[in-house]
């Protein structure tokens, strides 16, 4: 059943839930020690736990949520991870009350009764690769129960990291049931994933898409294609040599390895 704008009108509770997962990476040559670790040094200030779940409370407030409890963790040697419990209040039928309640008692994990949505993000630096080659990943999950559409933090996580490299993922699953009784598995229209990413941001990069409508599942994966050499290397480095001009084509190849799937 819809109402008179068109949205379809639920009884009770929307149970449906909603999970984008966003993968990104980013590229640097580094091929000294000094370099390498120059480089882990940056990535690790950037991108500490404390920073990543500023961010991660920042898409909690764009999608309309309350944060619940934080939990975060740098790890040793490198890479950090954060979790964010979070509540869809007015819909969920939490009040305000609820969610104090939850804070003040976070350590003992009650935001986990209280809803099912939450935000979580990993880094995963690697600066192993023997031509030098060093790559950053940041994985952020949001998985929303309840009318948030989570796909509209999209901007800005894009916004927020470095990337050269973007895989998203889209999924809907479960039910709810409008008010004549039938069963509800999308409260929102899909087409693709690209719908909800500024086309100014799309313009650098190739993309495709991956469409199960039927399914509920969508994925978009993104390819920059404006890419600017001397990002890629060491302040000063001359990017144009001929050493670092076959640098910059095995980044390339890595990227679109990456993209494609490719094993090596």
């Amino acid at each position: 059943m819809r109402g008179p704008q068109g949205k379809v009108q639920l009884q009770g509770f929307n149970n449906l839930t909603k999970v984008v997962s966003f993968n990104m990476y980013d590229f640097f040559v580094a091929r000294t020690e000094a370099e390498r670790m120059a480089y882990i040094q940056h990535i690790d200030a950037r991108y500490s736990a404390e920073r990543i779940t500023t961010t991660l409370e920042e898409i909690a407030r764009i999608i309309d949520a309350d944060v619940l409890s934080v939990s975060k963790q740098d790890y040793e040697p490198h890479g950090a991870s954060s979790l964010v419990l979070m509540s869809d209040i007015g819909q969920s039928g939490i009040t305000e009350s609820d969610v104090a309640a939850a804070k003040r008692a976070c350590n003992k994990s009650v935001g986990v009764h209280l809803t099912k949505s939450h935000l979580c993000a990993h880094t995963y630096p690697d600066w192993l690769d023997p031509r030098g080659i060093c790559s950053f990943r940041v994985d952020i999950d949001i998985a929303t129960c309840g009318t948030i559409v989570p796909l509209a933090a999209l901007d800005y996580m894009f916004e927020q990291f470095e990337n050269d490299v973007v895989i998203i993922d889209y999924v809907v699953r479960g039910f709810t049931r409008d008010t004549d009784g039938n069963r509800v598995f999308l409260d929102h229209e899909v087409g693709s994933i690209q719908d909800y990413v500024n086309p100014q941001i799309l313009e650098s990069y190739h993309c495709e898409d991956l469409i199960m409508q039927r399914e509920n599942i969508w994925q978009t994966k993104c390819l920059r294609t404006r890419l600017e050499p001397a990002n890629f290397f060491p302040e000063g480095a001359d990017p144009m040599s001929d050493e670092n001009t076959k640098a910059f084509e095995d980044v390339k190849r890595e990227m679109a390895g990456i993209f494609y799937g490719w094993p090596s």
